[in-house]
């Protein structure tokens, strides 16, 4: 697929026949210098955008023959997002920001009480559930944030750069979450500019003007390959 903005003389090819298959379990890190299409792609992986040319089937299903309401139904159930700015709402609780998503899908709230509940004990974070963002460090922010991306059960991970705000302790106790999510099955795209944080996953796909080149990921030395396709 490619991505093109705007026509003629200035338009902006943002990628150039990109050709990308994860695989579900698989742990998947992209990276990229800034304008090197990264986040366009992540934009397309995330149904926020599409392609100028080519086709996105995510779990098979061709994301351009839904509406624009079947689309953000696919968001909210299919796709789990981490962001770098954690994106927390400052005044509510880790338990009742990890609920957001559920809200928007219409789950009871009693229902909604124990998926948060689970999500953020998967997390570390079973203990911390009543206290808002500023009551958390900048890790268990993230972690609260990781929940959240959870608690749907996505059959897709999209981290976008999320240990960007974080010091190196967070850092590693963030990629150590990530690393445990990928033991347990779960399929990880993970966005960064960091070369030792896309060290950890399985592949690791640089965006270079807009078009990509693999190699193999740390990660593939700890996990075996497991079947079936995400995107």
């Amino acid at each position: 697929m490619s991505k093109v903005y705007g026509e003629g003389e200035t338009a902006v090819h943002a990628l150039r026949e990109v050709d990308l298959l994860v695989r579900r379990g698989e742990y998947v890190a992209v990276i990229g210098q800034s304008g090197s299409g990264k986040s366009t792609l992540l934009n397309i992986l995330g149904c926020l955008d599409a392609p100028s040319s080519g086709r996105y089937l995510l779990e098979g299903l061709d994301v351009a023959d839904l509406d624009e309401r079947q689309q953000s139904i696919l968001r909210n159930r299919q796709i789990g997002f981490i962001f770098q700015s954690f994106n927390l709402i400052p005044r509510t609780t880790a338990l009742a920001n990890v609920e957001l998503p559920l809200v928007y899908a219409g789950v009871s709230r009693r229902r909604r009480h124990e998926r948060a509940r689970a999500a953020l004990e998967l997390v570390g974070l079973g203990q911390r559930e009543d206290h808002r963002p500023n009551e958390l460090s900048g890790g268990q922010q993230q972690r609260v944030a990781v929940a959240r991306a959870l608690v749907t059960t996505p059959a897709l991970l999209l981290a976008d750069e999320p240990t960007g705000n974080l010091d190196s302790a967070s850092t590693a106790d963030v990629l150590e979450l990530f690393d445990g999510l990928h033991r347990a099955g779960r399929t990880i795209v993970l966005i960064t500019h960091d070369d030792e944080v896309a060290e950890r996953a399985d592949r690791v796909v640089v965006v270079t003007d807009g078009v990509l080149t693999e190699r193999v990921g740390d990660g593939a030395q700890r996990s075996s390959t497991r079947s079936g396709v995400a995107t």
